[in-house]
């Protein structure tokens, strides 16, 4: 809080590959298009990056992943793999740097290749994850207590996926752009139940970068700036499924990550004018309302359904897409959302424009719940 981010760092330029699958795409050509793009939409030369953060989950490579493909040798260049928090915890500490006053301009970039790559590399370090558990098990385990305490069912989660493909519609460089039913989603096959089909995001390839200088400097770039207000980052039990305490609907580490930023901020979640969340799952979705603060608990169901989270509404949730029709190339989504952040903030996202907005907020959940991290950006 005392470095006081708004103040300190500005965000001036941002870059997005399309996500899908991109077959065609390597890995190095992924990177170097998400940077090119934010160098240009800034302004600036490649020469000018005095270090780098890079998020990947997948990537067996360091911080040469990014030094190679960019040829951006003798600099430090650091690479982040937090679970699904990876990309947005690289802009976290690319933030502080500048922040810290160690740089002047710096990087942070997200990537991953999951279409053609695979992305089943067991963690037998781990004492539940790749020990017979999986996402769409623990988040059902979720969905089905939610829906015992609260009484919401399966259409409740159906809002979430209509919603979010509407939107995703409406973002070129999405990877499922097209629109669902109610009735296709309740059709769809079962995954584990109650999660189905479209209750799942998919398995994408892409990248995402942006650049980041001192505040003071912003204006000697060409994008306008767009300022971190927040980011907090918070670590709970890697297991906390198998917590006696556990509740299933809520994710400590959510709450507090949203509590650090907030502080940071200096705001509450009533100056939240839109949001992008981690909707890995459509239940994932409604539980975040909750845990940022954006509803009362056990009214989540009833946010989404009576459209107060679509674009329009009264707090716009995932306008992009989110990752359920943008897509989710783990270690790219984060630095996604901060793309999508600035877009709106400027000004410049067309026809999934929130309008009004002036304050955004962003947020990874990574692993079984483990990880969280919130950053909030105001224009």
């Amino acid at each position: 809080m005392a470095l006081e981010l708004g103040r300190r760092v500005a965000v001036v330029g941002v870059g997005c590959t399309p996500f899908g699958e991109l077959y065609e795409k390597s890995a190095e050509d992924l990177l170097c298009d998400a940077v090119d793009e934010a160098l240009a939409d800034a302004g600036c030369e490649r020469e000018r990056i005095e270090a780098a953060w890079v998020g990947s989950v997948l990537s067996p490579f360091g911080g040469d992943a990014l030094a190679d493909a960019l040829k951006l040798f003798g600099r430090p260049i650091t690479r982040v793999q937090n679970y699904c928090a990876s990309g947005m915890d690289a802009f976290r500490n690319a933030c502080l740097a500048v922040a810290a006053g160690m740089h002047d301009v710096v990087l942070a970039v997200g990537f991953e290749k999951m279409r053609d790559g695979g992305f089943a590399r067991p963690n037998r370090s781990h004492p539940v994850v790749d020990f017979g558990e999986r996402a769409p098990h623990v988040f059902a385990l979720s969905a089905n207590r939610y829906f015992n305490r609260y009484g919401a069912g399966k259409k409740t989660l159906a809002a979430v996926a209509v919603k979010n493909h509407r939107h995703g519609r409406l973002s070129p460089k999405a990877h499922l752009r097209m629109d669902v039913s109610e009735e296709t989603v309740l059709q769809a096959p079962m995954v584990y139940s109650p999660l189905g089909l479209f209750d799942c995001c998919p398995t994408t390839d892409g990248a995402a970068a942006a650049l980041i200088c001192r505040a003071d400097i912003a204006r000697s770039f060409r994008g306008a700036p767009v300022r971190p207000l927040g980011i907090g980052l918070a670590v709970v039990s890697g297991q906390p499924y198998y917590r006696p305490s556990f509740g299933y609907v809520g994710f400590e580490a959510t709450v507090r990550a949203a509590e650090q930023a907030y502080a940071q901020a200096g705001i509450g979640p009533d100056a939240v004018d839109f949001a992008e969340v981690h909707d890995c799952f459509t239940i994932t979705e409604i539980l975040t309302y909750e845990d940022l603060g954006f509803c009362r608990r056990g009214e989540g169901g009833r946010f989404v359904e009576e459209g107060r989270a679509s674009l329009g509404g009264e707090k716009p949730v995932n306008p992009s897409g989110g990752l359920k029709s943008y897509g989710h190339p783990i270690g790219a989504t984060g630095v996604r959302m901060i793309y999508e952040l600035v877009t709106q903030l400027r000004g410049q996202a067309g026809e999934r424009q929130v309008q009004g907005a002036r304050v955004g907020l962003a947020h990874n959940l990574g692993g079984p719940g483990a990880v969280a991290c919130v950053s909030i950006l105001g224009g």
